[in-house]
């Protein structure tokens, strides 16, 4: 033999496949949404729906949107009036403790205001709501709300009294 045939041949690339990883798990969404629905009966009728969907950008802060329709009849006054108001928002909630958040909150709605027997105007009001709330998870990512908002602009459309709170209750998923 010479020394040529001394040197070994290489070596045979083995290729071991890497064990499947599964892919990661998700977490819980950052998105939660949910809203209202509220409902007057009598002499003055309203129905109104609010759906909202929010933004979870630390386990504190949020952030999100709510649009929104009334339905409204009045027959307080010397003819039935009847109309509808829209517009919608936008808001951040801060908790302070799990149960507990501060609620700020931008909203622009356009209503339709009796200007005369046969006559009605439709303005744009602005609303900046400030107060809190209280959350109740009634199950794994969901939970019940009641907040307390109060218009700090008062706009003189605005069909709240200075002082009078805004109470609302409603359902979210993933808040």
């Amino acid at each position: 033999t010479t020394p040529a045939d001394w040197v070994a041949a290489p070596p045979a690339t083995v290729v071991v496949p890497a064990p499947a990883t599964p892919p990661p798990a998700k977490g819980p969404s950052r998105i939660y949404y949910g809203g209202e629905i509220g409902v007057t009966f009598g002499d003055y009728t309203s129905i109104r729906l609010q759906p909202m969907v929010g933004y979870l950008f630390s386990p504190k802060l949020s952030g999100g949107a709510k649009v929104g329709y009334e339905y409204v009849n009045d027959s307080r006054g010397v003819s039935d009036f009847t109309s509808s108001n829209y517009g919608g928002s936008v808001f951040a909630r801060y908790r302070l403790v799990p149960a507990i958040y501060a609620h700020a909150e931008y909203a622009a709605i356009n209503y339709e205001f009796q200007t005369g027997l046969n006559s009605t105007e439709r303005e744009w009001v602005p609303f900046l709501l400030l107060g809190g709330g209280l959350v109740k998870p009634v199950g794994p990512r969901s939970s019940l709300y009641v907040e307390v908002l109060f218009d700090v602009l008062q706009d003189d459309n605005s069909p709240y009294s200075a002082g009078e709170p805004q109470v609302s209750v409603g359902y979210a998923v993933g808040f």
